[in-house]
Order: structure tokens, then C-alpha cells, then sequence
């Protein structure tokens, strides 16, 4: 078995240990204890595909719920991680002085289905070299085999704000995660399945390593910033991000703004590269300046939630080039890069809607729709999906339905419909993907 799987596993057993006997002494049944808190959740499920791809032992989102390239064949699968990510983690808050407290948080994401830690680029390295026909389940991530790939921070914090230091949410990542009405779901949700949107930019750039983040809130209005120095070897180049918000009774607002110098998308090496003798283990990546802003908003109407938001992120060739032979996230080897993805400006814009009604309590549905819509940005003009550069959208359309048998466990069923069009259809072997599911998680 790998080294880390034991690791992960013997953690995750260890620390529910650890947390049941926190739980057996606690008078609110809680897994809290002197400040600190034992978390969890569990999530799994079983899905169709009428185009799928064969599941993936490492990667987070375990199949393709929002298409990938490989999609093909139809399938019945395991679905892990559709309706929120498996992970164990411990949070705490230590009093120094009046008015001073120490916190911090340690998170592990790991893969319900196998038990390995989730590590999105070791399921691009299974395909290196191999037909797109042929390929497993895969996509890039900020989760990358790192013990702790989830969270993992410490600082401090007091009336005056929180001040923390280590690998870090983006703002855009907790705008993201507060206003999308699918909660973050893999199987329903774009901004879910994909870092993008909480990247502004490329998905590993969701999560900020080695990063400073404050983050303060006064009567009704709250501030957030998070800076990330150049010299970090998993994500080069200097990256910020700052963010302002309000809530007005039942209406609550917030938007953001950042930049990414020189950020990295990964992917699989061709059969070329290979051939030409490429290190088998390593991937190649696209490098780019990136910057953009988001805006999400919620209304709370007693029974009914409704959910919005918009993004404008922008794309252009990095202004410090990288040359191959660097090691990326999670220690992975960078052995091919591409400094010129964007003859012209990409604009990428993100939009979603969605409404969540209560029919009591514990039973609710939740109806959502995201749209990716991208520009022509080759040297030359297209709108077709001759080219990955020419204009394209995507649109995903989604229901779930979510039942909790107690406090602690949901079970939930729903589909999820996605459709290419244009650039963004542009290498894929289908252009579209439903995916019905249904499942449990366990939450504590």
C-alpha cells in the first residue's frame, strides 16, 4: 500500500478515535473539547452517465460530473464526493489574553471510495502517454496529495479582525463557497467541481499556500485580503486578492477582486512528449497572468433562498516565463511548459443562479444553472470548435433534492445536465453530459 494512503488512514482513525472519546465526555454531544474541534464529513454515492470516464482513485471529484475531455461510454459508477468533500480535520481557538485568541485549522481531504488522500495530479500522470479514449477520470486541483491538501493555517484573532498565516481559501474561494446554492456539490455545481471561479483564475490558485489572509467584520460590513509573496515553489509568482461585504436584513453582498502572476494549469502529457522522453511521472502546464472580480449576493424569504452571482476573469501570457524543470503542486515534476497560450486576452465570464425551497426543516430542493462564456482570443477570430481559442460557452443545469435523517446524516438524490458549445467543446469526445445520482454523507 502507498506510504501516504497508511498515513492518511491512520490519521483519519486516530483522529475519530480521538474524537469519540472527546464526544463521550461532552454534555452537547459535540466532538468539541477545551477549544478544540474534531470535523468531518463523508460523502459518496452511485451514478449514471450517458458519457462517462472510469473512476478515479485519486482525483477529488472521483468522476467527471461537469465533463471532461475522456467522457465516452456510459457508465454506472461509485460517485464520490458529489454532494460535499470527504475530509477530517481539527480546528481550534485558545484564549492568550483578554481579548487575544491563538486559532488555527489542519484539514485532510481524502477519497472515500479508496481511502487514498485526494490527488487530483496523480490522476493526470495515470494518463500520460495514453488515448484520450482510453483515459480515467481526471483534472487539476489545488488537492494534490499533500497530507494536509484542505486548510492548513494558524494565527490569531480579536475584535480587531483575524490575522493568519499558512495555506489559505482565497476571498474569491469564500465568496464562492458562500453563494452558490448547490453548497460546493462537485455533482451540481461548477464552482464546486472546479477552482476556477474561486481561483479567479486557474484551479490550483483556489488555495494559497505560504499566504498572510485578515480578514475583519464591523456591524453589518466585513473586509478580507489575502497576499501570497512570489518564491513559493508550488505556486510561483506574487498573487493577492481583497474582498468587501454587507448583510441588510435578509439580503447579504459581497465581492471581490485579486491577481495571480504566473499561474499554473496542469495537465497530462501527450503521447508526443513521451515518445520524445518527457519523464513519465511528470506534467506539462500552461502559464499565465491572471486577475479578475466576482460578485455574489443571496436573499433569505422565510421557505425560499435565492442565490446570484457573476465573475469577469481575464487571461493573459505570463510576464515572468517559466522554463521546464520546477516542480509544481504537491512536489509534482513540471517538464514541459507553454508561455504563449493567449495570442490575445482570454475573458472568461462566470454567471449562476439558483433557488433553494424548504419544505421543512430537514427536506429541501435546490434548483441552480452556471454558464461559462469565453472569447476568441487566437491570433485569429473564430466561433466554432475548430479551435480551443474560439469563442464557446458552457451551461450546466442542475436539481437535487436533500433529506437529513438527523443532525449528523443526509441522504440526497438529483441530476445534473452539462453542454458544450463552440471553443470550450474543442478536443472532447462528447460535447455534453447528464449524470442522475444519489447518495449519503455523514457530517460532524
Amino acid at each position: 500500500m502507498h506510504t501516504k494512503s497508511i498515513l492518511c488512514q491512520a490519521i483519519i482513525l486516530g483522529c475519530v478515535g480521538l474524537g469519540f472519546a472527546v464526544n463521550a465526555s461532552a454534555a452537547d454531544d459535540g466532538l468539541t473539547w477545551n477549544g478544540i474541534t474534531l470535523y468531518g464529513t463523508y460523502s459518496i454515492g452511485v451514478a449514471y452517465q450517458n458519457h462517462g470516464a472510469p473512476l478515479s482513485q485519486d482525483m477529488g471529484q472521483g468522476i467527471p460530473y461537469m465533463l471532461g475531455k475522456m467522457n465516452d461510454k456510459s457508465q454506472i459508477s461509485i460517485a464520490p464526493n458529489g454532494n460535499g468533500w470527504s475530509r477530517i480535520g481539527v480546528r481550534g481557538k485558545e484564549n492568550i489574553v483578554e481579548g487575544l485568541d491563538f486559532i488555527f485549522n489542519a484539514e485532510i481531504g481524502f477519497q472515500p471510495q479508496s481511502g487514498k488522500l485526494s490527488d487530483a495530479l496523480a490522476s493526470m500522470v495515470h494518463n500520460n502517454g495514453v488515448a484520450l479514449a482510453r483515459q480515467t477520470s481526471a483534472t487539476d486541483s489545488a488537492r494534490a496529495g499533500q497530507l494536509f491538501n484542505g486548510p492548513a493555517y494558524a494565527g490569531f484573532g480579536s475584535d480587531y479582525g483575524t490575522l493568519t498565516l499558512g495555506r489559505q481559501n482565497t476571498v474569491a474561494s469564500d465568496l464562492t463557497n458562500k453563494y452558490d446554492p448547490m453548497d460546493n456539490a462537485a455533482a451540481f455545481s461548477i464552482l464546486g467541481y472546479s477552482g476556477v471561479a474561486g481561483a479567479l483564475g486557474y484551479t490550483e490558485g483556489k488555495v494559497y499556500d505560504a499566504s498572510l489572509k485578515y480578514a475583519v467584520k464591523f456591524d453589518v460590513f466585513r473586509l478580507s485580503a489575502i497576499y501570497q509573496p512570489s518564491k513559493v515553489d508550488s505556486q510561483p509568482g506574487t498573487g493577492w486578492q481583497a474582498g468587501a461585504g454587507f448583510d441588510h436584513g435578509p439580503l447579504a453582498i459581497d465581492a471581490a477582486y485579486g491577481k495571480k502572476n504566473t499561474a499554473l494549469s496542469l495537465a497530462s502529457l501527450s503521447a508526443a512528449q513521451v515518445t520524445a522522453g518527457l519523464p513519465i511521472d511528470s506534467l506539462s502546464a500552461t502559464v499565465a497572468d491572471t486577475s479578475g472580480w466576482a460578485v455574489g449576493a443571496k436573499f433569505d424569504l422565510d421557505s425560499w433562498k435565492l442565490f446570484g452571482g457573476y465573475e469577469r476573469i481575464t487571461y493573459s501570457n505570463p510576464s515572468n516565463p517559466l522554463t521546464a524543470g520546477f516542480a509544481g503542486m504537491g512536489g509534482y515534476w513540471i517538464s514541459a511548459v507553454n508561455n504563449t497560450a493567449f495570442p490575445r486576452d482570454k475573458m472568461l465570464d462566470v454567471i449562476w443562479f439558483g433557488a433553494k425551497y424548504f419544505f421543512s426543516k430537514d427536506f429541501d430542493i435546490t434548483a441552480a444553472w452556471y454558464h461559462y462564456g469565453q472569447n476568441s482570443f487566437g491570433a485569429t477570430a473564430c466561433s466554432n470548435a475548430s479551435q480551443s481559442t474560439c469563442s464557446g460557452t458552457e451551461n450546466i443545469y442542475s436539481v437535487r433534492l436533500d433529506y437529513r435523517l438527523n443532525k449528523r446524516v443526509d441522504v440526497y438524490g438529483g441530476v445534473s445536465s452539462v453542454k458544450l458549445e463552440d471553443g470550450l467543446a474543442n478536443g472532447y469526445l462528447h460535447s455534453s453530459v447528464y449524470t442522475p445520482i444519489v447518495g449519503f454523507r455523514i457530517q460532524f
